[in-house]
């Protein structure tokens, strides 16, 4: 039988579309509640919680967080299964860092430019780089099992997705921690751990949703 037949009768299994789902479901789930696990057994809030959730940098962290780890999902949810269309939710993804490149350029609009290089560097970049990948450890793992389940055509770029959405679900944990609030800091750190668990994601997907 070839390949685009055998999509083509994956495609038609109504009832495996639905295990899929349910099995992609508890997979975010799961995902979530690891990853707040390790979050509030491990790191916590930062102390000026309180103080810090009345600025607008703040929340805005949130919104570039939640938009990625939402839009990821829901690639995800889709990417497990043959013959399924990613073309309208591909670009969805771009939501998230459009959003942050919108904010980086109002910080530089309204704040002295002497001020933007100690603004973009922080004093958190280590904990960055090292917590985001801590914690999208879990959610990866649940995203992986989950989408052996299905039968990804593109296994590297499934891998690769389910890493974006772990460490969506990651970063905004670690953001309600991290004390660096501005869009600029966001925007240089914030990526580079993402980049490095997405492509742990697209190596194990290479090796291990090859069907």
């Amino acid at each position: 039988m070839k390949t685009d037949d055998l999509i083509n009768l994956l495609a038609q299994d109504a009832p495996v579309r639905t295990r899929i789902g349910k099995v992609l479901a508890l997979s975010v789930i799961a995902g979530i509640l690891i990853s707040g696990g390790i979050f509030f057994a491990m790191i916590g809030f930062r102390a000026d919680i309180g103080s810090a959730i009345e600025t607008v940098r703040f929340l805005f962290k949130f919104v570039v967080t939640i938009a990625l780890a939402a839009t990821a999902c829901a690639v995800v949810f889709r990417i497990g299964r043959p013959g399924v269309s990613l073309r309208i939710w591909g670009w969805t993804l771009l939501a998230a860092p459009l959003l942050l490149l919108a904010a980086a350029a109002v910080e530089m609009a309204v704040m002295p430019a002497d001020s933007w290089s100690a603004r973009m560097i922080g004093h958190n970049a280590r904990f960055c780089l090292t917590l985001i990948p801590l914690l999208s450890i879990g959610p990866l793992a649940c995203f992986l099992f989950a989408l052996r389940h299905g039968a990804p055509e593109r296994p590297g770029l499934a891998g690769a997705v389910a890493g974006l959405a772990a460490s969506g679900i990651a970063a905004t944990f670690y953001a309600s921690n991290c004390t660096d609030d501005s869009p600029l800091f966001v925007l240089l750190w914030y990526p580079m751990a993402i980049a490095m668990v997405t492509a742990v994601g697209y190596v194990i997907g290479r090796r291990i949703l090859r069907w």
